[in-house]
């Protein structure tokens, strides 16, 4: 009788379960629901949450997309994984860094294993352990010469996650004369708080010395707008010099919170750009 009541509540609540699941996959998976994805053939098992919120529809925009990620390090590894992880079908990665121990305090790519590492492939690796992304790992670094090359011919959008400026500037001017939609980000050294990173025009960013360089040479080189991710705290000035002896005398302090807030931030405004781009074309 214990066992008979059993049963019939499991069946029950797989039942409502397919029922609530309707407004996700907009038609009802009839089936095994039982022994198998209760959202039958309509999303990746994988993208499930993705779809709750994003809605079903949005597996295909995702997987179609290639996005590319210049810089693999504290922020742009973190961008990388979570669009791998909202279901983008391609990554570009491109950085020819290798992974160092002063790393492993904010790089998703930067394990004790992968310390010598170039971090496009330690970060190419980690992508692959969680998703089904494909992943090109470019080991190269940008250059004012090659900026243009390193954008893929069908990219749907470039995330500029590297530190240099003349590399930054090419790689923004590349992209937008080839029409390709680009988020950059600005300094995220030297600060702790996660809660201050925010996304705007870079002719509307403040308190960021890298954000003051860069409208300064984007507007002589003409570029009214450009999407990027900021912080609006005041950077602090490191309370030690960098101990390290390979490390740059004006290297940045930096926590493991600011840089993985950026790449966050950095990663749900492509998302946005890739969903926007799909509702107008379907107009």
């Amino acid at each position: 009788m214990r066992r008979t009541a059993i049963g019939a509540c499991a069946v029950l609540l797989a039942i409502v379960r397919c029922f609530c699941y309707n407004s996700i996959c907009g038609s009802l998976p009839f089936g095994d629901i039982f022994g198998e994805s209760i959202l039958g053939d309509c999303v990746k098992e994988s993208f499930y949450r993705t779809a709750m919120i994003y809605g079903a529809e949005a597996e295909a925009v995702f997987d179609s997309a290639h996005i590319c990620v210049f810089g693999c390090g504290g922020v742009g590894g973190h961008a990388a994984v979570a669009l791998a992880r909202c279901g983008v079908g391609r990554l570009t990665l491109v950085d020819a860094a290798v992974v160092k121990r002063s790393n492993l305090n904010r790089q998703v790519c930067a394990e004790k294993r992968t310390v010598g590492m170039e971090k496009s492939i330690a970060l190419k690796r980690r992508i692959e352990a969680v998703s089904d992304c494909e992943v090109n790992a470019v080991t190269e670094f940008i250059t004012t010469d090659n900026a243009g090359e390193l954008i893929p011919q069908d990219a749907s959008v470039v995330i500029d996650a590297v530190d240099n400026v003349t590399a930054k500037i090419a790689l923004i001017c590349s992209a937008q004369e080839r029409g390709i939609p680009v988020i950059s980000s600005m300094g995220a050294g030297n600060r702790r708080d996660p809660t201050a990173v925010r996304t705007c025009d870079i002719y509307r960013t403040c308190v960021d010395p890298l954000s003051r360089i860069m409208r300064r040479e984007l507007r002589k080189r003409n570029v009214a707008s450009l999407r990027v991710v900021c912080s609006t705290e005041q950077p602090a000035a490191p309370k030690m010099a960098a101990p390290d002896p390979e490390m740059k005398a004006n290297a940045p302090a930096s926590s493991p919170f600011v840089p993985a807030a950026f790449g966050m931030a950095l990663a749900a405004e492509a998302i946005e750009l890739l969903l926007n781009y799909n509702q107008e074309r379907r107009r």
